[in-house]
């Protein structure tokens, strides 16, 4: 079982940026692909970026350019810096781990752009 807590979110003016943290609770921290999803007020809930093991990140065509993936394996988390906000970004962030087929999700942090 892995715990995952996320943070960083909050209210942001368009154009503006934010930097989402998601702590994950495990020994293997190393071995888990770790990616970060959003669900909007009405929508599905949609991949945004994940980044392996071994560093390399991937992500949706919508915030390539805008968000980045990083990771930190010796304190067991993982970031997405989002930049250039706009309220199309508006959603809940959840965080996800994922090794084989063994998938964990945090509780989400809420991200709202609005003038």
């Amino acid at each position: 079982q892995v715990t995952l807590v996320e943070s960083g979110g909050g209210l942001v003016q368009p154009g503006g940026s934010l930097r989402l943290s998601c702590t994950a609770s495990t020994s293997r921290f190393d071995i888990y692909t770790m990616g970060w999803y959003r669900q909007a007020p009405g929508k599905q809930r949609e991949w945004v970026a994940q980044i392996t093991p071994e560093g390399r990140a991937s992500y949706t065509d919508s915030v390539k350019g805008r968000f980045t993936i990083s990771r930190d394996n010796a304190e067991n988390t993982v970031d997405l810096q989002i930049n250039m906000l706009n309220p199309q970004d508006t959603a809940v962030y959840f965080c996800h781990a994922r090794w084989g087929t063994s998938g964990y999700w945090g509780q989400g942090t809420q991200v709202t752009i609005s003038s």
